[in-house]
């Protein structure tokens, strides 16, 4: 079930799979951000978090300008602090966006799984 359905982000809660998913289109700006977070919050206090597993999409995510890196790290960070069963994360099909993600990944502690794609559709 879509829960939320915006221009850069989609949210859905699959209750059959207790799955998060969340779908993230081109590049997230600061103005996105704000909503997304908001977003976000809502969709997750809608299931229990320990029971689900949270899946990124990041299959159409764009590369990031290099000053928005660190944003990428805290939110991934982030992702991890949220409480869930497991994390899944899905490479972009670009190459860059793949490789700042990784290495987002690899400096913090990152308690999911960087995977090739989606195990079904949102």
């Amino acid at each position: 079930m879509i829960v939320v359905d915006k221009k850069k982000y989609k949210m859905a809660i699959n209750e059959s799979a207790k799955e998060v998913d969340v779908q993230v289109h081109g590049l997230m700006r600061e103005e996105d951000a704000e909503g997304y977070m908001i977003d976000l919050q809502d969709t997750i206090n809608k299931v229990s978090r320990q029971d689900y597993t949270f899946v990124v999409d990041g299959t159409h995510q764009t590369p990031v300008p290099s000053k928005v890196v660190p944003q990428l790290e805290q939110t991934m960070q982030f992702y991890s602090s949220l409480g869930f069963k497991d994390i899944l994360v899905v490479k972009p099909v670009s190459k860059i966006a793949q490789v700042q993600i990784r290495n987002a990944l690899e400096r913090i502690e990152f308690s999911g799984t960087f995977i090739d794609r989606v195990p079904h559709s949102m």
